[in-house]
């Protein structure tokens, strides 16, 4: 078994900053990918701004918190599987899966493919969301075509695992939302990816293209 690192914790938040979690399958046409995540660094907040400071007579609401994600990357970052409460996802390089330009599944990538498979059965998943990404050489049309056509190798895998109840929604974003720096190739490399997600515990929702 490859070892593994814990790269996130939870986060507590206060009522100084409120956090909207969009829901995973609630936009049929999402401006960004659902259960996405970025590597941008959060705004720096200066802790003497005098708009943060409450007014007479104002308390603070309880702390709460809204949402912990852990995250777990295998040492050569080729696969990594993020877990919050509401939904679990996969992004496998696509390296591990295919040949370079390619949308045939390397022999190796069908046991990767089951493992989740495995997991989506555990978590009782009915809808199953399948999206490719690639870097940003080439042009925008050939990578549309290639990380959609990979999705789909995908999805025609999973399916070999899953029963018929499942519904699934599979897209190419090409370049779009990358994961990393597009300026190197270590980040190309990990932008170049294979997307699979699902909600947690059975939890369903809106298809993004209203099954297959």
């Amino acid at each position: 078994m490859t070892p593994t690192r814990t790269l996130a914790v939870a986060t507590t938040l206060t009522a100084f900053f409120l956090l909207t979690v969009t829901p995973a399958w609630a936009d049929d046409d999402p401006s960004t990918p659902p259960g996405s995540s970025t590597t941008s660094p959060p705004p720096e907040i200066d802790d003497n701004s005098p708009g943060l400071k409450l007014g007479d007579g104002a308390t603070l609401a309880p702390a709460k918190v809204l949402d912990i994600k852990s995250v777990v990357e295998d040492m050569g970052g080729e696969e990594r599987r993020e877990d919050t409460g509401t939904d679990v996802k996969f992004a496998l390089q696509a390296e591990v899966l295919f040949p370079k330009d390619s949308s045939k599944l390397n022999p190796e990538a069908a046991a990767r493919i089951r493992a989740i498979a495995e997991e989506a059965k555990t978590q009782k998943a009915t809808d199953v969301r399948v999206f490719g990404f690639t870097d940003n050489l080439g042009s925008y049309g050939h990578g549309k075509k290639l990380s959609k056509d990979r999705a789909e190798a995908v999805h025609d895998e999973l399916a070999n695992h899953l029963g018929p109840e499942v519904t699934y929604a599979v897209r190419g974003y090409s370049e779009d939302y990358p994961i990393a720096d597009n300026g190197s190739e270590e980040g190309r490399k990990k932008n170049r990816r294979v997307e699979v997600s699902f909600p947690r515990g059975g939890g369903g929702g809106a298809s993004a293209e209203g099954g297959r």
